[in-house]
């Protein structure tokens, strides 16, 4: 059975209130991130498993997804990457794991983030506002797209970069790979998907070759190279725009 701590149907908060599945094994946590997430203006329903949890997601059409990695039934991983093929709804990866595997697959499958337990109900709330404001990025830009965050602005039609209104000048490779950081902007863009997206027709074992690109990138783009505020290393995992 799960627990409703915010019906979706019936409410007339629905309309105001984003909701939230949660996907968890452990009743006492369901519960309790139930309660912690309606006091934050949620809307939550919960599962105990990964049958549980496709149910309520053809029923409900929740908003967003919360889904811990450990599932009775199934991996979260699974999961996620079933959910993400009916519908593009953002996912954030819960784990308790201290394994950089899980975190990396689930996010090359279509997870939008990940917070490792134990965490501050704050930094969740954040994330999870944060991944509803940017919604499901593209997972490419298109030839004529022009995207804009902080101060930053692609277009990726002329294939040209301003940094505060002014003109900058990349290498085709930085250009392509900060396209495709700000096209997904506020995830987290895996090392793996980096290098496959920039260099598919080479074997590019040495991973340098990226950060060396990064860190020209970083020169360019940031105030502060040595402490970026746009171009940010999750470290273990990958790269992450934020505006």
């Amino acid at each position: 059975m799960s627990v409703v701590a915010e019906p979706r149907d019936g409410a007339n908060l629905r309309d105001s209130r984003p909701l939230v599945l949660v996907v968890d094994d452990e009743e006492s946590y369901r519960q309790a991130l139930a309660s912690g997430l309606s006091q934050e203006g949620f809307a939550v329903e919960c599962a105990a498993d990964g049958h549980e949890a496709l149910r309520l997601f053809h029923r409900i059409h929740p908003d967003l997804v919360l889904v811990d990695v450990m599932l009775p039934d199934q991996s979260g991983v699974e999961l996620c990457q079933r959910m993400r093929a009916l519908a593009p709804v953002p996912i954030i990866m819960v784990t308790a794991k201290d394994s950089e595997v899980d975190i990396v697959l689930g996010l090359e499958l279509g997870a939008s983030d990940y917070v490792a337990k134990p965490f501050r109900l704050r930094e969740l709330v954040a994330r999870m506002r944060a991944v509803l404001r940017r919604g499901v990025a593209s997972t490419s830009v298109a030839n004529d797209e022009v995207l804009h965050a902080g101060p930053v602005r692609l277009d990726n039609g002329r294939r040209e970069v301003t940094v505060d209104g002014n003109l900058v000048e990349l290498s085709r490779k930085e250009f392509d790979l900060l396209a495709l950081l700000m096209s997904h902007a506020g995830q987290v863009v895996t090392r793996d998907r980096c290098i496959d997206r920039l260099w598919w027709d080479q074997d590019l074992a040495d991973t340098r070759t990226l950060d060396t690109h990064m860190k020209r990138l970083r020169r360019k783009i940031e105030r502060d190279p040595a402490n970026p505020r746009h171009l940010v290393t999750v470290r273990g995992v990958g790269f992450r725009f934020e505006a």
